[in-house]
């Protein structure tokens, strides 16, 4: 007489996590290598000013910043208002140049969506933002954008 084996059923098995750590790890250097952290370090101390009205802006990669106000490193750069674009202070006089740097950067159907945001201290005097949006004029940036904060109703 033979023996027969009979067939137990078998679980199901278990899932091997010891590939676990090196999908988290490639996981992490593709996450950190794909993000874009901040590319402008602001030089200047801005407060920035409230008001009743504000909208937001939906696509802000048509956006550049100009910064208005005093350095933060007053024994280096003096105690009077800057101008910051990017991460250099300059002159009233180079903003065209600046503002056509930015329009070359972008696709050419984008070019007449770009808006100028100007990010300006409370205490500000208002000749300087004058200036600058004179220099914009000349250079053709006619979309400007005050950047605010909304007041609250109190």
């Amino acid at each position: 007489m033979s023996k027969f084996k009979t067939r137990r059923e078998k679980g199901t098995p278990a899932i091997s996590t010891a590939s676990l750590p090196d999908i988290v790890f490639m996981l992490l250097f593709f996450f950190m290598t794909v993000t874009k952290m901040r590319s402008t370090e602001v030089m200047v101390k801005i407060k920035i000013p409230k008001a009743s009205e504000v909208t937001k802006i939906t696509d802000k990669k048509l956006v550049h910043y100009i910064y208005i106000g005093q350095p933060m490193d007053e024994a280096m750069y003096g105690s009077g208002s800057r101008i910051q674009v990017n991460d250099a202070f300059i002159l009233k006089s180079d903003i065209p140049a600046f503002i056509e740097t930015e329009r070359a950067k972008m696709p050419e159907y984008k070019k007449s969506m770009i808006i100028t945001a100007l990010k300006a201290d409370v205490k500000v005097k208002m000749g300087i933002i004058t200036d600058v949006k004179k220099q914009l004029r000349d250079a053709n940036q006619l979309k400007l954008m005050y950047y605010t904060n909304k007041k609250s109703k109190k």
